[in-house]
């Protein structure tokens, strides 16, 4: 496996890759690919979120669990799929709540790349999957490094918003100083809990009262998909 990974963020995540658990997660890894197994998102998108969002310009940081598991879905954003894919149903309740609150319309796709852009750390705790196996690799590695990032960025930046949807969102929620910065918590998106907290939580109107009110430029949460269609393939 590659580990490919912006300067910005390699300052402070370099150690990282020098540890015991990262050189196990490299080997798990090339093993699934010896035995064929296909891994989701494509190897150069693993560190999109990280390469896509700098580490000076987070002002929100989404956290889900692992990537979609169905071929050409996953690009390395967290929620976000490839154009010219099916939106998915916890997206479209994203897109649902973000009118709700906003007023902004659900675009016809749901890549959320311009989040990325826009400072919205779209990050998965667990980077890869096995093709239709939800899941797959969690507890390999991943959710140390991906920890790792959510602690600097606690200790190292002022006034992020950090936006917890669900228990194992929930979960991270002791990485956080809340001295520091805003932590907005819900259920998550997902059809089955979505009616429970998170539709109505007004989150996103939330995250940029507080960004204004610290100094920072609001989040533009118009979904608009600013890469072309990726093509995934067999690691």
């Amino acid at each position: 496996m590659s580990l490919v990974l912006s300067e910005s963020w390699g300052r402070y995540l370099a150690g990282e890759f020098e540890q015991v658990y990262m050189s196990e997660l490299v080997a798990f890894l090339d093993e699934q690919k010896a035995e064929g197994k296909i891994i989701y998102p494509a190897e150069e998108n693993r560190f999109a979120a990280f390469n896509e969002t700098p580490f000076e310009s987070v002002k929100v940081v989404i956290i889900g669990q692992d990537p979609y598991h169905g071929a050409n879905q996953a690009h390395g954003l967290s929620f976000s799929v490839l154009p010219g894919q099916k939106i998915p149903p916890s997206l479209r309740n994203i897109y649902k709540e973000l009118n709700a609150d906003l007023g902004i319309a659900a675009p016809e796709h749901g890549c959320l790349s311009s989040w990325a852009k826009a400072g919205v750390l779209l990050l998965n705790a667990t980077l890869t999957v096995e093709e239709r196996a939800p899941g797959s690799h969690q507890g390999r590695g991943w959710e140390r490094f991906t920890d790792a990032a959510i602690r600097i960025l606690s200790e190292k930046r002022e006034h992020l918003v950090f936006m917890l949807w669900g228990n194992f969102a929930h979960s991270k929620a002791d990485l956080i100083d809340v001295d520091r910065h805003l932590v907005l918590k819900s259920t998550h998106p997902s059809p089955f809990s979505a009616h429970r907290g998170f539709l109505g939580s007004a989150h996103f109107s939330k995250a940029n009262a507080y960004l204004i009110a610290n100094g920072y430029d609001p989040v533009d949460w118009s979904p608009a998909c600013t890469q072309p269609q990726l093509q995934l393939g067999l690691d």
